[in-house]
Parts: C-alpha cells; structure tokens; sequence
C-alpha cells in the first residue's frame, strides 16, 4: 500500500462532491471546518453541479476526482458530504493516474465505494473519517491530528467515553472474544452490500473488517449481512469491528429483534473476534480509519490499534 504525505497547516485542501448534492449550509459548514484546521481550500470546477439527486453527472464528478489527485497545489482531497453516487464512478476512474499522484482521500458513508476501489485498484491508503461538511468536535479533530498530521504508532481507538455517547445504540459491547490482527477494510454496511457482485466487490479474508449504518430496520441489517457473508469472502475476515449504528431499531409495532440480537445472530457463529461500538459511523464524534494498513483488534477489550502510521 502506498502512503500519501501527511497534512500540514497550510495545506490546499480539494473540496469535491463525488455523491449527493449538499445543501449550501454543508458547503458553508465545510469551508469554515477545513479553514478553521488552517487550510486554504480549492473547490472542485464541477463542486456544485446537480443532476437530481447527484452532485453532477458521473463525467463532471470523475473529472473533480482526476483533477484533485493531478492538481500539483492540491495536498489532500476532502469530501464534502456522502449520499447517493460513487458507485457509478467506479468503472470511470483512472487508477493508474490517481496512484501516481497520492494524498489522502477523506470521507466516509457512500465514499465507502472509493475508498474500497482505490484500496484494490489503486494500492492507496485513503482515510475512513469525518466529512468536511461534518461536525468536528474536539473528539474528531484529535483524531484527525493523530492520523493524518502528526502519526504515532501504535495508535489506540477506544470506545467513546460515556460522556459522549449520545443514545443507547452508543453503547458498546462484545459479541465474540478474541484478538485479531490484519489490513482494515470495510465502510458502510448498505454500500458494501451494493459492490458484492461486481467487479469492485470488497476483498475481507484475513483483514479486520469495520462496518457502520444509518436508518436501517434490524431485518434490513440481517438482509444485508445476510447477503455480505454469502456473497463475499466476509466470513474468512480476521476480526470484525462495528461502529455506531444510529437509529437501526425497529420502529412501530412490527415484530423484530433488537439490533444488538440481530448483530449477534449473523455474527457469533464466525468463530472470528467481534465487537460493536467503535467510534465511526454516522455520528459527529468519530475517529480516522485508514485503508489498508495494518491494524489489531482486542474483542474482549473492545479496543482497535493502528499498528503503523498512514502517511508518510
């Protein structure tokens, strides 16, 4: 895997829209994040182009991505928001010309699909984190220092201390023992669901797997995971971490297990550590997850250790 160069303050950050269209808010919000870290910013060409529910058509958004990574002023490349899109982009990318021009790539929800497709095709690491529309609380801003500014290794991610833990689906817990060590992977549950089956379908054996999802009925969880374990090498994963996975209880009447039973019914029977509460997923307080490097994972300890640094 190849490392990109770390950030520093001062660095021009390409803010692109590879999903969903953001509302004007997140765009103000992002510009006031990455500007208060000590950022210059360079918006994508095409950062504001809409085509329904996508941020431009698949040319203008591929062409934001190429121009980002071929920029010689652009250090890093920051997502504004997810939703809806990156998928499409897959087949489009130029690996070759993206590996040849390495920063670091951040997002995370549907930038799952990039991240997955630069990890295999491209042999990048790129950063599972907070979007630049996002909230970034003091929790998320140490985390990103210590990933992506100043890098230590081994670097530690522990549950969210109890003062941040924001509902019950925050609390963490253990679903099988054990420790594991292996290159991360993974992303959001819906979107890795949506690449098994294709040519940019998630490669899992022998890595430390971290999923998280947002707004998902328990039985959708089940179908999801239920698909991943048939359909890829996912059972063959050396240890699982799950993040947050905000509002996925089962609303109304409707008989259902909880999402703790349900998490526990598709994933005890691995034989392979897994635990659930690692901070990521849709929630503002959320640690740095880089692709493809090596990591350890502590299942009775709840406890997720980045075993080198991701930037050089």
């Amino acid at each position: 895997m190849q490392k990109p160069e770390r950030l520093t303050s001062g660095a021009t950050i390409a803010l692109i829209t590879p999903a969903s269209p953001p509302a004007e808010i997140k765009f103000q919000k992002a510009y006031d994040n990455l500007a208060a870290m000590g950022f210059r910013i360079k918006p994508g060409k095409n950062m504001r182009a809409q085509y329904g529910y996508l941020a431009g058509s698949d040319e203008q958004r591929v062409d934001d991505i190429h121009t980002a990574f071929t920029d010689p002023e652009v250090d890093a490349v920051w997502c504004v928001r997810g939703g809806y899109g990156c998928t499409r982009l897959l087949p489009l990318l130029d690996y070759d010309l993206i590996r040849k021009h390495n920063k670091p790539l951040i997002g995370y929800s549907d930038i799952t699909a990039l991240h997955v497709a630069l990890q295999q095709r491209a042999g990048i690491v790129s950063f599972h984190g907070q979007v630049g529309g996002g909230d970034m609380t003091p929790f998320t801003l140490g985390h990103i220092q210590g990933t992506l500014f100043s890098p230590s290794s081994p670097y530690l991610i522990l549950p969210l201390e109890e003062e941040l833990r924001q509902a019950p689906e925050y609390q963490p817990f253990m679903i099988t023992a054990g420790k594991a060590s292996g290159k991360l992977t993974g992303g959001n549950l819906a979107v890795l669901t949506a690449l098994a089956g294709t040519p940019f379908v998630p490669e899992f054996k022998k890595k430390i797997a971290f999923i998280e999802d947002i707004g998902e009925a328990p039985y959708r969880i089940d179908r999801m995971l239920t698909q991943l374990l048939q359909a890829t090498d996912l059972r063959e994963a050396a240890g699982i971490v799950l993040g947050i996975f905000t509002d996925c209880e089962q609303k109304g009447y409707t008989p259902s297990l909880r999402l703790a039973d349900t998490l526990r019914d598709r994933l005890a029977g691995l034989g392979i550590p897994v635990y659930y509460g690692a901070p990521f997923g849709h929630i503002s307080d959320q640690c740095v997850l880089p692709y493809g490097i090596d990591a350890a994972m502590d299942a009775s300890a709840m406890t997720l250790t980045l075993l080198e640094t991701a930037v050089r």
